[in-house]
């Protein structure tokens, strides 16, 4: 994994399907990589602020994310709560993809 400036190497941008999410794990933190229905790319923490399941195991449903255990929704785009039991908002990181990898800024 390449590290520039808190810029990290999270995947190849082909790793991850249209309307999907994976896990990426960094030292002691854990995020969710999402991939549009248009191919754009987005990064949250990886688990839900009700009961911390990990959402890549999901359901992406356009801009939105449901937590597998509760169902709790989430604009993965924006980190908003759009249906409880959740109540906090995800935190959101900025993205970018060059060369074909998907990169994550966690600064």
């Amino acid at each position: 994994m390449a590290q520039d400036e808190n810029w990290l190497e999270a995947c190849a941008a082909d790793d991850i399907d249209e309307e999907d999410v994976i896990r990426f794990d960094y030292e002691d933190r854990s995020f969710a990589i999402y991939r549009s229905e248009d191919s754009e790319y987005f990064a949250t923490d990886g688990h839900c602020t009700h009961e911390k399941v990990h959402l890549a195991n999901g359901f992406v449903m356009g801009k939105i994310i449901e937590c597998p255990k509760h169902n709790g929704r989430f604009d993965y785009t924006t980190g908003a709560v759009k249906k409880a039991p959740a109540c906090v908002d995800l935190k959101t990181y900025p993205v970018k993809v060059e060369a074909g990898k998907v990169y994550i800024r966690i600064g």
